[in-house]
């Protein structure tokens, strides 16, 4: 996928800002052609879950991890043809899926919990306790 083809609603680089911190890359992510998998984000009022759509990612070739206050997502496709045999049609050229988000302050990135199943990696970045909502408890006198 070319950076034309790239959903509106994502940067160009295949970065999203997750909260409010400003968008973190390293020039040589920016430089790097990759597949930008699609990615759906849903918050509630404890969290964010992620769910990255990565199909033919081996889980021995996928890598998440976060470095300050960026998560990225790296995958590499393991779709190999027998030595004996060859392509007469490829629609995909690249073998690299990248994707990078910026974390909110709000996030608690030390609980993270990642799922890999069917080529869909899960994660769940709980907020931090002083971020989640608190019910109050009013007393009478």
């Amino acid at each position: 996928m070319s950076e034309d083809h790239t959903p509106s609603r994502s940067p160009a680089d295949g970065s999203r800002n997750l909260g409010q911190a400003a968008q973190n890359h390293s020039k040589r992510e920016r430089r790097e052609t990759t597949l930008l998998p699609p990615v759906d984000v849903v918050e509630d009022a404890t969290g964010i879950t992620l769910f990255a759509d990565l199909p033919g990612v081996p889980k021995d070739r996928l890598d998440v991890h976060v470095e300050a206050d960026s998560l990225s997502i790296d995958g590499e496709l393991g779709l190999a043809l027998p030595p004996d045999l060859s392509a007469s049609h490829a629609e995909v050229q690249m073998t690299r899926y990248r994707r990078t988000f910026t974390l909110s302050k709000e996030l608690d990135a030390s609980k993270m919990d990642a799922q890999y199943t069917h080529g869909v990696l899960r994660i769940r970045i709980p907020k931090a306790a002083d971020a989640q909502p608190r019910r109050i408890s009013v007393q009478v006198h």
